[in-house]
């Protein structure tokens, strides 16, 4: 799963579409580097803008249409470049049907979509932000999922699924146990769920301060995460994992 961290920086995360930007310039070489992996294409604009919002700013709040636009260049842009799926984590309206139609016409008919279906407006994103320069001004509050409204939660994973998404994901992972659980009764698609950066940084700083055996509370978490019915797992701790001969 590929994220940038841009410096070219503007209104409307357009070095995310450019033919040599950073997006297609991370695809191709992970392509290069590792023909056989499984290239995922993070596809939002926070890293993007130079206002840190995952689309398009309006007056008052991120502009959905206008940002549909751009997802759609910018997935085509990923894909031209070897992206395995595109991954659109905006939470924009639509997006789905969106890039889908765009990849579709863009002949790029056996791309993949693992959509961020569920993605809650945590407050668990923080060490990651921190790490990416965020730059962020406000909040995003208006298009990321209220953590309390469960219904909703469900019922977005459920809409891209419709929408044509290949996989369903959920974001955070360990706080959402509940949410993993709900979609995974009521969809045949692939679920993913994403541990996200204050969940692994919990975890790596309890084990420093002596608290916690960090790899046997990591492979817990993870397995609480698997039992609740995810398919397949995104945490910071899998290079940690894999050097550990755990998996």
């Amino acid at each position: 799963m590929l994220f940038g961290i841009s410096h070219h920086l503007d209104e409307t995360g357009s070095d995310s579409w450019q033919e040599n930007g950073l997006v297609a310039r991370m695809s191709k070489a992970c392509k290069d580097s590792v023909p056989d992996m499984l290239v995922m294409s993070d596809t939002c604009f926070c890293e993007y803008t130079s206002h840190g919002h995952c689309g398009v700013l309006g007056s008052n709040a991120v502009d959905n249409d206008a940002t549909l636009l751009n997802l759609d260049r910018q997935a085509v842009t990923a894909a031209n470049a070897g992206a395995d799926f595109i991954a659109p984590s905006a939470a924009i309206d639509g997006q789905v049907r969106a890039i889908r139609e765009a990849l579709d016409q863009a002949g790029f008919t056996n791309t993949g979509i693992m959509s961020y279906s569920t993605k809650f407006a945590s407050n668990l994103y923080g060490p990651f932000r921190e790490a990416a320069g965020s730059c962020l001004i406000g909040d995003r509050k208006s298009y990321q999922m209220d953590p309390m409204n469960r219904h909703e939660a469900i019922r977005e994973s459920l809409i891209d699924e419709q929408e044509g998404a290949d996989v369903l994901m959920i974001k955070p992972a360990g706080a959402y146990l509940d949410i993993i659980r709900d979609i995974r009764e009521r969809t045949e698609l692939p679920l993913a769920a994403y541990q996200v950066s204050g969940e692994y940084a919990q975890i790596k700083f309890a084990a420093q301060a002596g608290a916690i055996n960090e790899i046997d509370v990591a492979l817990e978490t993870l397995g609480a995460i698997k039992r609740a019915g995810a398919n397949l797992i995104l945490s910071y701790f899998a290079l940690d994992l894999a050097e550990e001969e755990c998996l």
